[in-house]
């Protein structure tokens, strides 16, 4: 199951399914959001195994593992603008040594010159490079724990074995196997799926073309998302109801089918 909504997501643990909202970002929430998600979920006759997990709740877990990293000499202090990082996931390196500058600063997880590699169920063998990487950001300037940082502790805590999720997070990876192994967690299995995007290489989530998934025509969507993912499904599975569909996914899915492919095209647009 691939995360859904920019604050849902969904873990596979031992044959059960998790759901955890990655409510950190307290900027980004939108008051009704998570309830929202919930309700699309059961919707697209999607469930899950226990309560859901937010994020929120978790900040003495990701402060220990920070506390774990610092004490490890693994970390450091920066004071970078987003100016001067002119590079995805990279920095001037200025702040390695001595912290530049005066006011807030951010936690940096400090990288070695390693090559790390793992094998992903879709994309195959991927090598990086952790120092072209860079340095990443575990807790930011206004005293939030990132993404990466909580996303591991997140995964252990859950006792996740497996990650799927769109290949757009296929290069945040590297950084949290790299954390894994600082502190000492296992590292699940990943599976990075497809990004569907517009003719210009754009994300359709972010496109104009981006709208709410329509609850009357559940089958239907589904039956395009599998399609999407080169699944073939018959036709006349649009006609059944979501749980089938599920099902029929379920029973046929081939993800060597996807291999090596980073991004699907969209459909094109409905025409008058």
């Amino acid at each position: 199951m691939a995360a859904l909504g920019s604050f849902l997501d969904a873990r596979h643990h031992g044959g059960r399914w998790l759901v955890r909202m990655e409510d950190l970002d307290r900027e980004r929430l939108v008051a009704g959001c998570a309830a929202d998600i919930v309700r699309t979920l059961a919707a697209f006759g999607l469930e899950w195994d226990g309560d859901i997990e937010y994020q929120s709740a978790r900040g003495a877990h990701y402060a220990q593992a920070l506390a774990t990293l610092s004490a490890r000499a693994l970390t450091f202090e920066c004071s970078c603008s987003r100016r001067e990082q002119p590079l995805q996931g990279g920095y001037p390196g200025t702040c390695r040594s001595s912290t530049r500058g005066r006011g807030a600063t951010a936690t940096r997880f400090r990288v070695d010159d390693s090559t790390l590699h793992f094998l992903d169920r879709v994309q195959g063998k991927c090598t990086y490079s952790l120092r072209e990487r860079g340095d990443v950001i575990v807790r930011r300037k206004d005293g939030a724990y990132a993404y990466q940082l909580a996303v591991v502790v997140d995964d252990a805590l859950q006792g996740v074995t497996d990650v799927v999720r769109g290949a757009d997070l296929l290069d945040s990876t590297p950084w949290q196997i790299a954390l894994q192994q600082a502190l000492a967690l296992p590292t699940p299995r990943y599976l990075h799926l497809p990004l569907v995007v517009e003719p210009d290489g754009g994300k359709l989530a972010k496109s104009k073309r981006s709208v709410a998934l329509d609850q009357s025509a559940v089958p239907q969507q589904l039956v395009t998302a599998l399609t999407l993912l080169r699944q073939d499904p018959p036709p006349e599975l649009s006609l059944a109801n979501a749980h089938d569909v599920l099902t029929w996914g379920v029973a046929h899915w081939q993800p060597q089918r996807l291999a090596g492919t980073h991004q699907v095209a969209a459909p094109p647009p409905h025409t008058a």
